[in-house]
């Protein structure tokens, strides 16, 4: 079995990962996630989770590395993890009755080859009042989620419908696209 290196930190896609039953450690690829100028939410996706594998990889040459990276886009803008309370609140009101399009990119680099797909996924926010807002912020504070929403978690209460082909694309890794271009890594899962 090759060395299978995840490139991230965050705990929500190590999870996830774990579910594939693959051993597997994780690297934080630490680069710069800044769009370029004109660059669409998906080139950008896509970019970033191939950047993000090639820096590990870069260390690791004999590793078959993975990396992800998603962006979430509402009436044309780009949405961010609000990190705070307050910026929770805001980003949420402003989510209320809208449509946020997240657009996930996976990324698998073994040696000189690569393989980058992304997997898109709507979610359709209710209307949701202060009070809802703030009652769901204190059960689940999903301060480091783009959307401010833990749809995985008490959030799917604040949507009203979900739309796409693959739900674990909306926490950040999705696993359906990650096996397939994995396969063609040549990592079979089963």
């Amino acid at each position: 079995m090759d060395t299978l290196i995840l490139a991230t930190q965050s705990p929500y896609k190590q999870q996830l990962f774990a579910r594939l039953q693959l051993p597997f450690h994780c690297q934080n690829p630490n680069i710069n996630e800044n769009p370029l100028a004109n660059e669409t939410p998906i080139a950008c996706a896509q970019r970033l989770a191939l950047g993000k594998a090639q820096v590990i990889a870069q260390h690791h040459p004999l590793a078959t590395v993975i990396g992800c990276d998603q962006l979430a886009v509402c009436n044309d803008q780009l949405l961010s993890k609000p990190g705070t309370h307050a910026k929770a609140v805001t980003q949420l009101q402003q989510l209320s009755g809208q449509s946020v399009l997240f657009y996930t990119a996976v990324a698998v680099v073994k040696g000189t080859q690569h393989w980058v797909d992304h997997d898109s996924f709507c979610v359709h926010y209710k209307i949701l009042t202060l009070a809802q807002i703030e009652n769901y912020l204190a059960k689940e504070p999903a301060y480091d989620c783009v959307g401010s929403c833990k749809s995985e978690g008490l959030g799917i209460s604040l949507c009203q419908s979900l739309q796409g082909n693959d739900p674990t694309s909306l926490v950040g890794l999705p696993l359906i696209l990650t096996i397939r271009l994995l396969a063609l890594a040549g990592i079979k899962i089963l």
